[in-house]
């Protein structure tokens, strides 16, 4: 389909210039990049999930803490 697009000067010398450098015409530059903006802007689609958990009685590190991490690992120095 044929339109009309106003864009910025620099704007059409990049498409331009990324054009001749691939060999592709300008038309095909734009299209790649809309085609690739538009997924890239879709939502994801996240399925719902649980995570497992068991009967307790685990282990709880405060994750930030890096001498709390360091022993719960076992090591003999800090994390730097």
């Amino acid at each position: 389909m044929r339109t009309t697009v106003t864009l910025s000067d620099d704007l059409l010398k990049a498409a331009r210039l990324e054009a001749a450098r691939n060999n592709r015409t300008v038309s095909s530059v734009l299209e790649e990049a809309l085609r690739e903006h538009l997924v890239r802007s879709q939502p994801t689609a996240r399925a719902d999930f649980t995570l497992p958990t068991f009967g307790g009685g685990g282990l709880l590190v405060d994750l930030l803490d890096k001498e709390a991490l360091a022993e719960a690992l076992g090591e003999n120095e800090p994390i730097a």
